[in-house]
């Protein structure tokens, strides 16, 4: 009795000091706090009080916390109030606007990219549109992010554009309405080989996995698929609870799928599949690149792990950290990292611990050396270390810095195809339409008339050497062999796109395709010399 007597007295006093700990702990870091709040508003009222000139205290604000905010990580993130309408883009894919993707060029914003169906298309709006005035609002000299800011309003009220288009002799005006607009996150469905669906899905956003269910089912009762290609490449991720729904169309009732770890309790959670599948036997490949993150990753990882497809293509991201959005004082947002994933094998696909870093701020990815060992439910070895690592490797090795990368950057192809649909009323469709020869002669000559010139990156790099051969103690007769040697790496456009015909013509023919039939008839054409779908579709008859 004694003994059990002292044991408990024992345990109470663990317990005390554990609660004191706690407690101490706690006002440790209230401490830290609210000396750091007092050090900030002192530096503010000082500089109200002392500084020369008039301050723009809201700019300071927001300038002080995003500067904060770099130091944490790159998806803690403060949206003022005046951004709420990115926010509800960020969770739900929708927004009020004209349906359209922007860019800068030179001192104007353009029209890139009108979407199908939406205000922009609507009413006329085309690819290579320059921008003037946005309801009477000046565009020039402005950013895309100005711009879209006047672009964007209330569903239902007026917008006016004043426009400049090249055939078109004066600027013009079209006056429109405003819409909600929806992004559709199934880009393209259609079958890709007898019986094999394929899906291109783009993010994960509130009702996104309903998409994806109507478009399978359509596959499924209109075209009689039994396999299914899911393409996530591209997609950067969103609501997880989106891609736990995907997941469970697939697998069965009550596996856990993913959890969530943080230092706080409440961050804790498991997801688990709710209820039977609907395709439970079907053959799945999904197609990965290092462009998939987060949501996507997610859902490839898991179904990795649980050995329920195969995975093409190349590393993921490795985004596997999880954001809650919180509101803060006059109603502004703050997106906070609060946890990280895990999926069923029990590895995270971070690729980046930002709580480490070097001395001048940077991070680098987990090295090799330093992944661990995991096993798939049928025992198969895969690894941490951050992102996602295909069970087959894309062989699509195309070099991906030639003259491709320069008409791209120089917006030959966009500005070609803006001219080529000024020109010629209609063409086949994507799945027939080809860039013939008197189309590749006509895009060359239309090189020259903007005179157009290539220069490798080796060339730059040459140019380089050469200057510092020139201050150094070289023979002179060197210097001759190698200035004699540089025109070699800057070969004419002509002769570069003989060599990248394949490419080129690729390249060309998506954009000229998007003037007639947009973001889906672009696809369609793509799909068609699609090097890695083409391993997809192969990958049906492997087993792992």
């Amino acid at each position: 009795m004694f003994q059990r007597k002292m044991g408990m007295k024992k345990l109470s006093l663990i317990v005390s000091l554990f609660c004191i700990s706690s407690i101490a702990f706690a006002q440790s870091q209230t401490s830290r706090i609210d000396k750091t709040l007092t050090i900030y508003t002192d530096v503010m009222r000082q500089l109200d009080m002392a500084y020369v000139d008039t301050l723009n205290y809201e700019l300071l604000l927001e300038t002080g916390i995003n500067s904060m905010l770099k130091k944490v990580d790159p998806y803690t993130v403060y949206y003022p109030k005046q951004q709420n309408e990115d926010l509800k883009r960020l969770t739900t894919g929708k927004y009020g606007g004209i349906g359209a993707l922007i860019m800068q060029r030179d001192n104007y914003v353009f029209i890139a990219d009108p979407y199908e169906g939406m205000p922009a298309q609507k009413n006329g709006i085309q690819a290579g549109d320059k921008i003037l005035e946005v309801d009477g609002w000046q565009a020039k000299d402005k950013t895309t992010s100005e711009v879209s800011q006047h672009l964007r309003g209330i569903p239902n009220s007026i917008i006016k554009l004043r426009l400049e288009r090249e055939g078109v002799e004066k600027p013009f005006v079209i006056e429109f309405k405003r819409e909600e607009i929806h992004l559709a996150t199934v880009e393209y469905s259609g079958v890709v080989a007898p019986k094999i669906g394929y899906i291109l899905f783009s993010e994960f956003t509130e009702h996104s996995a309903d998409e994806f269910q109507l478009a399978l089912s359509e596959l499924v009762n209109k075209h009689n698929i039994e396999k299914l290609i899911i393409d996530l490449r591209g997609n950067g991720g969103g609501l997880i609870d989106e891609a736990v729904k995907i997941i469970n169309l697939f697998v069965e009732k009550n596996t856990e799928v993913v959890s969530t770890l943080g230092k706080d309790e409440s961050n804790k959670r498991v997801y688990k599949t709710i209820s039977e599948p609907k395709y439970k036997d079907m053959p799945l490949v999904i197609l990965v690149n290092e462009q998939t993150a987060s949501a996507a990753e997610i859902l490839a990882g898991a179904m990795q792990d649980l050995d329920r497809a195969i995975i093409v293509g190349t590393r993921t991201y490795g985004k596997g950290l999880v954001q809650n959005i919180r509101p803060i004082a006059f109603d502004g947002h703050l997106k906070v990292t609060t946890a990280k994933y895990y999926i069923p094998s029990g590895r995270c696909i971070q690729a980046i611990d930002y709580s480490r870093r070097r001395k001048d701020g940077s991070v680098e990815h987990v090295p090799d050396s330093l992944t661990h060992e995991f096993k798939t439910k049928n025992g198969r070895i895969v690894k941490d270390g951050g992102g996602i690592s295909p069970d087959i490797l894309s062989a699509d090795t195309a070099d991906k810095v030639n003259i491709c990368y320069s008409l791209y950057k120089k917006n030959m192809f966009f500005d070609y195809a803006t001219r080529f649909h000024l020109t010629t009323p209609s063409i086949p469709p994507a799945t027939t339409f080809e860039i013939t020869d008197s189309i590749m002669a006509d895009f060359e000559q239309f090189l020259k008339e903007k005179d157009f010139t290539y220069e490798t990156e080796t060339s730059k790099y040459f140019k380089d050497m050469l200057e510092m051969a020139h201050h150094e103690d070289i023979d002179s007769t060197a210097l001759k062999q190698l200035e004699q040697f540089s025109h070699l790496l800057n070969p004419s456009f002509h002769d570069a796109i003989s060599r990248q015909h394949e490419a080129v013509a690729e390249q060309l023919g998506a954009e000229i395709i998007s003037r007639y039939f947009y973001q889906r008839g672009r696809t369609c054409y793509l799909l068609r010399t699609d090097k890695e779908l083409k391993q997809a579709i192969d990958a049906f008859n492997i087993t792992l």
